[in-house]
């Protein structure tokens, strides 16, 4: 059941306003491969040879131009005629993301610039805009991307071929542009903490303030029904308020937890009053749900949770890193949920909001996963932490979010085992996201070389369910370094010793139907009784190994010259999801 305020393709449904404005569609396009746009003055017209469909990047069929080279300059332009009766509001131009660095201009004006190709940002363009009534303006947005390694890129190429597990490109605006109207004093942002203990729940708001007395009022609602009201006066831009869900006034009423079996969601308003006047009015949600980690086991609102993940990417064949449609998003995630898996790991991808929102509303775990760099230096740190920070505090409010995974395979810090300084990356990159965020656990470097972490991860692609069994039998041997793992990897870092974590084997199977058109993990099976013996003895042997909490299956999908999906890139399953379903939950 959608949440109060469910509007279909609204870009953020975490904070939902009724005043907004798509942006997608057809915008004129050109490329700047010599990068003479700006010397040149195309911010003040572009001259586009090229039309191009956003948020679609250039590089996919759905753009409309289906270019796979790499171009390091991009340019877009469109106009945008506001609302005549605008009267005193603010026009914020938003984006949900931009691959790497956007310029914007607005009828000529530079109005700013955002680093960062996996986070959502916003400009106040009203004082660029022509007044006049009706006025058409001009919007220029010109996009640098690169294929250095220092900034994060996931599983992006930074070559001219797809190699191994990499594949085309993102470059440019890839998530929705819209714009919305605000009030001159508006709610900026609103930082939603559960206390599923204390059946509580906190409140972090932020306001612009333009003067007068300004008054925050908070409806949260159940059920149709108001549950609580409060009110409080916003003296200052930053306030938090602590709010009891036990509900008496209408009679008993008992408060409601999220799980993936009851994914019950809190409708919640905020209404700011300046003078009495509403100058805003804001719709959002929160799950009543807690994630802690005792005696080697993750809990769910205190009570253990056997976590069956699947590896999704989010690509699709004709548009790549963004979903074709909101339809195809719910289509994933209902696959996920037919073939008995309970959870999602997002696999180098910072996922569109709108994905998030059905995992909310519909109870599907997820793992949020940060694009890698593939160099260390000061720069790469730098550009990590940057994005990372925002990821963090731009997906807090998710309930279906449960684990923050910064690092996967020792990617960005390929000396991690042995080196100190990389080491003690990983260690700011952990007590940062703590400090952002104490309620979720955190992955460090998911895989294998663990420095700290709240969870120990494990990948291991054997193809033998017995060997598997037999190879993590002896747990105290498998954590404390006496051996590799899975023959390569070992699971903890130099220094760092195995302290009671729960164990998962976050990644394995990958298993292939013989195929010369590219590749999975071991030898690929000749039919379907092949693939489900292979998948059910593995599976099994993980399921059998008593410390082990948790599985993560590669791969829910096909993935360009990457075949070892459950589906294939066009999402028709490979094997019956109820056979799927039946491993899962055997």
């Amino acid at each position: 059941m959608a949440t109060l305020k469910y509007t279909k393709d609204y870009p953020r449904p975490q904070f939902v306003r009724e005043a907004w404005q798509s942006l997608n569609g057809e915008w004129d396009f050109r490329f700047d491969d010599a990068n003479v746009g700006e010397r040149e003055k195309w911010q003040e017209e572009l001259h586009g040879d090229l039309k191009i469909q956003v948020p679609f990047t250039y590089e996919t069929k759905a753009s409309g131009i289906a270019e796979s080279s790499f171009h390091p300059y991009v340019w877009y332009q469109r106009n945008l005629q506001p609302p005549a009766d605008l009267n005193d509001k603010r026009v914020m131009l938003n984006f949900q993301a931009v691959d790497y660095t956007a310029k914007v201009w607005v009828n000529g004006c530079y109005a700013g610039q955002h680093h960062g190709g996996y986070t959502a940002f916003s400009f106040d363009i009203t004082d660029y805009l022509n007044k006049e009534t009706n006025g058409t303006n001009k919007l220029v947005i010109k996009v640098e991307d690169s294929q250095s390694c220092t900034q994060p890129r996931g599983k992006q190429r930074w070559v001219e071929e797809n190699f191994e597990c990499f594949y085309v490109q993102t470059t440019g605006i890839w998530q929705s542009v819209w714009v919305e109207y605000v009030s001159p004093s508006y709610l900026k942002s609103v930082k939603i903490t559960p206390d599923f203990d204390n059946r509580s729940v906190r409140f972090e708001y932020q306001t612009h303030q333009a003067g007068g007395s300004l008054r925050l009022e908070t409806r949260i609602s159940g059920h149709q029904k108001t549950l609580k009201q409060v009110s409080l006066h916003m003296d200052r831009p930053w306030l938090q308020l602590d709010v009891d869900l036990v509900h008496e006034a209408n009679g008993p009423w008992k408060s409601e937890s999220w799980s993936p079996q009851a994914p019950n969601l809190y409708d919640v308003e905020f209404i700011l009053y300046k003078d009495d006047v509403e100058v805003d009015h804001v719709y959002s949600y929160f799950g009543l749900r807690k994630i802690s980690i005792e005696q080697g086991k993750v809990l769910l609102n205190n009570t253990p949770l056997y976590q069956r993940l699947i590896l999704d990417q989010g690509y699709w064949p004709e548009s790549h890193l963004t979903p074709p449609s909101e339809e195809a998003i719910i289509e994933d995630i209902e696959a996920i949920l037919a073939m008995g898996y309970n959870g999602v790991r997002k696999h180098m991808k910072i996922e569109d909001a709108r994905f998030l929102y059905w995992c909310d509303v519909k109870g599907l775990l997820v793992w949020s996963e940060m694009a890698a760099t593939f160099e260390f230096n000061d720069e790469a740190v730098e550009t990590f932490m940057n994005e990372w920070t925002q990821v963090v505090r731009q997906q807090y409010n998710h309930p279906s979010i449960i684990t923050w995974v910064p690092f996967n395979e020792s990617w960005g810090i390929p000396q991690v085992f042995t080196h100190p300084q990389q080491q003690k990356f990983t260690e700011a990159v952990y007590h940062l996201t703590k400090a952002l965020d104490p309620y979720r656990p955190v992955i460090v470097n998911d895989g294998w070389e663990h420095t700290v972490s709240d969870i120990i991860t494990l990948h291991d692609y054997e193809e033998q369910g017995q060997v598997l069994f037999e190879r993590y039998a002896d747990s105290s041997r498998l954590l404390d370094g006496s051996f590799s793992f899975n023959t390569w990897k070992y699971a903890m870092a130099k220094g760092y010793e195995y302290r009671g974590q729960p164990v998962i084997v976050s990644e394995f199977g990958g298993i292939a139907f013989t195929s010369d058109q590219g590749w999975g993990y071991g030898n690929q099976v000749a039919s379907e009784e092949a693939f489900i013996e292979r998948f059910r003895n593995i599976t099994q042997a993980i399921k059998d190994t008593p410390y082990i909490c948790g599985y993560c299956y590669t791969q829910i999908t096909d993935v360009q010259q990457e075949v070892n999906g459950l589906l294939t890139e066009d999402r028709k399953p490979k094997i019956p999801f109820e056979v799927i379903k039946g491993i899962n939950l055997a």
